[in-house]
């Protein structure tokens, strides 16, 4: 028994299905779906009105288009925009992280800054096979906090760091062999739907809920600490730099940026 999508014309399309034990969440903005304020609220909203539903067994999260997320609104970026989107986007993570039960995440096409720091906030990902993922932040002059914190527990500390200062995406073989997705298929939505069906319905919802913070509980206190750390550096260090105000302002401009070093 499923229950449909209500229609709307919000970023975010939320429904239930398998008997309410799976809850679905879609980024509906193709086909860029960027994580912006309204589509972050939308999904911290869902989660916090459906956390109380005892009888959910797990979350399925993937996006309408050709593509998961280009990333967060570069506009959003500006100095005085980005203390709100950090600390809208760093809570929302949080909340994923703490979901007391596995947040699955389809991916396919371009799964990128924002977005890829949003796929990260679930268990596991899933990706078709012509996935690209990355994190483009510096060569906007920026960085990516969220990312700084959740990729090295995923991949290692050395491939974080190429990731991050390179900032080039990977296709889905690669992040397969560096532990960033599950698995690699033609449908990440079907796959994932297999593993719900196949590993988590027919569980004790209250027994993941243990389980999840029997697994996570070490791991989300260094989360919450570093992210407020990254956060304030971000603010009080590089927005204060003349290079990242400048690469955000030619990528809005379409143009190529000029750095002074400084």
């Amino acid at each position: 028994m499923a229950t449909n999508p209500t229609p709307n014309d919000g970023p975010l399309k939320v429904w239930t299905e398998r008997e309410g034990t799976l809850l679905r969440l879609r980024l509906s903005r193709p086909k860029a779906n960027i994580v912006d304020a309204a589509m972050i609220a939308a999904l911290h909203q869902a989660f916090d009105a459906h956390r109380g539903n005892s009888g959910i067994l797990g979350v399925l999260l993937d996006a309408e288009g050709p593509h998961f997320s280009f990333g967060a609104s570069v506009e959003e970026h500006l100095a005085e925009r980005c203390a709100a989107m950090l600390a809208g986007l760093h809570a929302l993570l949080i909340a994923m992280l703490e979901w007391p039960v596995p947040v699955l995440v389809a991916v396919k096409g371009q799964c990128l800054g924002g977005g890829l720091e949003l796929a990260m906030g679930g268990s596991l990902i899933f990706a078709a096979a012509d996935a690209k993922l990355g994190q483009p932040e510096i060569q906007l002059g920026v960085f990516a906090p969220a990312a700084s914190v959740l990729l090295p527990p995923r991949i290692g500390q050395a491939a974080s760091e190429d990731l991050l200062f390179s900032g080039r995406s990977i296709g889905a073989e690669e992040a397969l062999r560096l532990g960033l997705v599950t698995s690699v298929t033609p449908d990440p939505e079907a796959a994932a739907l297999a593993y719900f069906d196949q590993q988590l319905a027919g569980k004790s919802a209250s027994s993941l809920a243990c389980a999840m913070a029997a697994a996570r509980g070490g791991y989300l206190l260094r989360v919450r600490r570093r992210i407020a750390e990254v956060e304030q550096l971000y603010l009080d260090r590089l927005m204060q730099t003349r290079d990242a105000n400048e690469g955000l302002a030619a990528f809005i401009a379409k143009r190529p940026p000029k750095w002074e070093h400084r």
